[in-house]
């Protein structure tokens, strides 16, 4: 099998760029939309959406790879990182470190890309392995690198990465790359030609024993960043989770030539659909904040904390709905006071009830 990086032509992509155009122009419209709904939300609500979209991220990068993390520590950290949270929580090395990678992702995203930060991000990753020989470096050991499937006796082959010797100089011609087609680079390019192709070419070369694919979706992340001048605000790798074998199925019919047109299509419109999903979230965050506004000085200091809960299930909504028993657990009150104030946010038009009795179900009103 010849493979992408085995080509004349690597690592000159070629694609159709009209076939993009389109999308491309989708994608800016939706970002200005989006960050001009962001600028009317309060600075509290603000780091409400943030610790949401960057815990989410962190959480299904790592899944993609197979790694299922905490939620409540990763969350934790990041609160940490914001001051909302005591310094002295202790997070385990893998939540800690996909944290601080997401977070740096995010704020540091003006910076041009070097070795030093990729780096840095490995070593994040890697805090808690004790399997690979280079954290913070690119591999150099003789192995092959595959992508495989299958029996032991009988492996399917995807994908074989260049070799380690050749990693380093690959890895300054990415790096030129990536800087040069910036907004302000000599060779810009559009947002998402720019961010799909950085994807593909850097999990192509591989250059890391491990973490690969969490890096390339971090550089994605980066790229758009830099291309709308804002951080980058969408649910990427939720996208990417929710349908990962169409993304692995994309990314192996798409490493054995420099013709990308396909793989740019179908990443974009990833691109976009995580758009959607980050525009979801935010106005779900509105919706919080015309609620509480509507009932301030109207609800007591249980309704609010149920409220609350209710509202940090995120858009999916709170799972099996809220009930008279979960109303007690949250709010440490008894059966006959959650059922009074379940009823007054129902008349209050806070939240729908469905069922009778002990099927009896709670829901917002959003």
């Amino acid at each position: 099998m010849i493979w992408n990086w085995q080509q004349k032509e690597w690592p000159n992509f070629s694609f159709e760029a009209d076939v993009l155009a389109s999308r491309e122009a989708k994608f800016m419209q939706s970002s200005g939309v989006f960050y001009g709904a962001y600028k009317h939300i309060t600075e509290d609500e603000k780091k409400v959406l943030l610790i949401d979209i960057i815990c989410e991220e962190a959480l299904k990068t790592s899944e993609i790879e197979g790694e299922y993390l905490s939620r409540d520590s990763i969350q934790s950290s990041i609160r940490k990182h914001f001051g909302l949270q005591p310094a002295t929580d202790n997070i385990p090395p893998a939540e800690q470190g996909i944290s601080d990678m997401m977070l740096d992702v995010f704020e540091n995203f003006t910076t041009p890309l070097d070795h030093k930060t990729m780096h840095a991000w490995h070593r994040m990753l890697m805090a808690n392995r004790r399997d690979i020989k280079n954290t913070g470096g690119y591999r150099t050991h003789s192995e092959a690198i595959q992508v495989v499937s299958g029996y032991a006796h009988k492996p399917i082959v995807h994908f074989e990465a260049p070799p380690s010797d050749v990693v380093s100089e690959q890895m300054e011609a990415f790096v030129n790359w990536f800087n040069a087609t910036a907004p302000n680079g000599k060779n810009a390019m559009p947002a998402m030609t720019r961010a799909s192709i950085a994807h593909l070419y850097f999990v192509s070369i591989h250059p890391y024993e491990d973490g690969n694919g969490r890096i390339a979706r971090a550089l994605t992340q980066k790229a758009l960043a830099q291309s709308i001048g804002q951080a980058s605000l969408i649910a990427l790798s939720q996208t990417i989770q929710s349908q990962k074998n169409a993304y692995y199925d994309a990314l192996e019919a798409n490493n054995k030539n420099c013709t990308i047109t396909d793989w740019l299509t179908y990443f974009s419109d990833t691109i976009l659909t995580a758009q959607n999903n980050a525009e979801t979230l935010l106005d779900f965050i509105l919706a919080k904040t015309k609620l509480f506004d509507r009932l301030k000085g109207q609800i007591n200091e249980r309704q609010t904390k149920a409220l609350a809960r209710m509202f940090r299930a995120g858009p999916e909504g709170f799972t099996g709905g809220m009930n008279a028993d979960k109303y007690v657990k949250i709010t440490s009150t008894s059966r006959a006071t959650a059922t009074r104030d379940l009823q007054d946010l129902v008349e209050k038009q806070a939240l729908s009830k469905t069922g009778k009795l002990k099927g009896t179900r709670y829901w917002l009103i959003v």
